[in-house]
């Protein structure tokens, strides 16, 4: 069984643990770590071998699945040959478990291992590298945290971890688009410095990567890709899901590509959204969603009686490329779908965002602090920031413990932000001045001249990074810090 499909017989077989930072305490006797590593696999793309990066357990399926009340247990052993660090996107961990390193959070040298044990949050998540450029190198993978209400369900589950596919060195592509500028790609780095040693990685050539741009003069993307990927496959060679008619199927869909949004296409089926983020939303149906990077969403889907072979969808924003899967009922047969569409999807934009409701919303309170974040910065100098201010050079923002913060998202760039902040989710309140009360989100995009309003209850100290999550907007400087004490 591939390692991104769960039966409802199988979710009881979970898959987490974690060894920890030398800052971190050791794991007692009597606790079971579930062994994780970040290694290196041969994957091939369009009849192409590559060597990518990965995040498996021993039996080579790729990240984790816990058990209903199952702690976040894991003992992450680094065996990619270079320092790395895993950020659990979508969990709040306390802050030196966040898998993001700096003065106090060290990287995991090659040979070494890191333990993690906190209380994970439920949900659809995932995790990926929080150093250089490696998760453009596919070190990623997901991490789904059951219910008990999902063993209840008679449901057929399928996760689906969307990205964009490059041969090249992303160092190399980086330094085109910022005209060779070196900076410090370590996504949670000080001042410029050298770029980053991509030892050990594929580097053979391809075409360049060069910045595309849609109707209007908008900047839809930064770079062309090599390819687009669901489940490390092109519709070339889709993963095909034998699913029963008239059964249900719980697409647990992940955007962990770089810097590619992507529209989610049912074709002739209709689903109902029934969590962002991780986080339960009053049900919204349809047949075309959005989904911006580092994002998550919940579908639930109803095969037709008369069966059949339906392909799901991932459209490149602002592009004709696509990926996606196929799932299809017993002896459907699969017809070849072209990795090209003929119209090309248009910007993402707030639409879905504006109908989705919080199932569970924070509770009413007057704001104890609001703040207003400019995201700023350009594709030409390629250098993006937070208040004008790149990071290393940036002025934290301030949050008291126990206070109820808002923050005010105002994109004055040429290019959507999809936001990300650690340690917390927040609510959705505010879209471009109407208030609402929207879902919780740990990622919200902010798009081209948007203004989005968030709030959070500052309830877990440390200092958590604010991002970008454009890998490359990351890396020349699209990135703050919350301070929460």
């Amino acid at each position: 069984m591939s390692p991104f499909l769960l039966s409802r017989r199988r979710l009881l077989v979970g898959a987490s643990s974690l060894a920890s930072l030398p800052i971190l305490p050791r794991l007692g006797r009597a606790a079971t770590a579930r062994p994780l590593a970040i290694t290196t696999r041969q994957i091939e793309v369009t009849g192409r071998a590559a060597t990518m990066f990965g995040i498996q357990q021993p039996d080579g399926s790729h990240g984790l699945t816990l058990s209903p009340d199952e702690r976040f247990r894991v003992e992450l052993a680094n065996q990619c040959g270079e320092p790395a660090i895993i950020h659990w996107h979508g969990q709040t961990p306390p802050f030196l478990q966040d898998g993001v390193a700096d003065k106090e959070r060290p990287l995991i040298e090659p040979g070494a291992s890191a333990a993690y044990d906190f209380s994970p949050r439920p949900g659809t998540h995932w995790m990926h590298s929080h150093h250089g450029l490696q998760e453009q190198r596919l070190m990623a993978a997901p991490l789904i945290v059951h219910t008990a209400a999902d063993l209840r369900a008679d449901v057929q589950e399928v996760v689906v971890l969307l990205h964009d596919f490059t041969f090249r060195d992303p160092v190399e592509i980086l330094a085109e688009l910022t005209g060779g500028l070196e900076l410090d790609h370590s996504g949670h780095g000080g001042a410029p410095a050298p770029a980053m040693d991509m030892a050990g990685m594929d580097h053979s050539t391809m075409d360049h990567g060069s910045m595309t741009h849609g109707a209007g003069g908008m900047d839809l993307n930064d770079v062309t890709y090599d390819a687009y990927l669901a489940n490390d496959r092109t519709l070339a060679d889709p993963l095909v899901v034998r699913t029963e008619r008239k059964g249900r199927v719980r697409l647990r869909l992940i955007n962990g590509a770089t810097s590619t949004a992507f529209h989610i296409n049912l074709g002739r089926l209709t689903g109902t959204a029934v969590a962002v983020d991780g986080n339960d939303i009053q049900p919204v149906t349809g047949s075309r969603f959005s989904l911006s990077m580092g994002q998550r969403l919940d579908l639930l889907v109803d095969m037709p009686e008369a069966g059949g072979a339906f392909p799901i969808l991932a459209e490149r924003e602002g592009d004709v490329a696509r990926t996606g899967i196929i799932l299809a009922t017993p002896d459907a047969a699969i017809s070849k779908i072209a990795e090209a569409g003929d119209q090309m999807a248009g910007p993402i934009d707030l639409a879905w965002e504006a109908q989705f409701r919080a199932a569970q919303p924070l509770p009413a309170r007057d704001p104890d602090q609001r703040l207003e974040v400019a995201l700023t910065g350009s594709m030409s100098p390629y250098v993006w920031s937070i208040n004008d201010q790149v990071f290393g050079q940036h002025t934290p923002l301030q949050a008291e413990l126990g206070h109820r913060i808002e923050i005010d998202f105002v994109n004055q760039t040429g290019m959507a932000h999809p936001m990300h902040l650690h340690g917390h989710h927040f609510q959705v309140i505010g879209i471009n001045g109407q208030a609402l009360a929207g879902a919780l989100r740990d990622t919200v995009l902010v798009p081209i001249d948007g203004r989005v309003r968030i709030a959070f209850d500052a309830d877990n100290p440390g200092r958590w990074p604010l991002h970008c999550h454009n890998l490359l907007h990351m890396a020349t400087g699209m990135m703050t810090e919350v301070l929460v004490a």
